[in-house]
């Protein structure tokens, strides 16, 4: 099963250090790239971490990315 496509741009988000953030990885939330708790019933599961600083990070919306929360340019290659 794959994820759902919901953008193939990145979404930057200001992260606060040490913050606990959960990122959607099916792609169906609509509290995107959060999760809202869409993937109930799938094989799917939120992604959760940590902000290690304060920052702007570029957060992963193809659901695709290899660094999985976090923009890696997978978007660029999917159909």
């Amino acid at each position: 099963m794959k994820p759902i496509i919901s953008d193939k741009q990145p979404k930057p988000i200001e992260l606060e250090q040490g913050k606990t953030y959960a990122w959607c990885s099916c792609g169906q939330s609509t509290s995107q790239p959060f999760c809202d708790g869409s993937h109930a019933g799938t094989a799917f599961s939120p992604k959760i971490f940590k902000a290690e600083e304060t920052k702007t990070a570029y957060m992963c919306m193809c659901k695709h990315s290899e660094n999985p929360v976090f923009c890696d340019g997978t978007h660029k290659t999917l159909d």
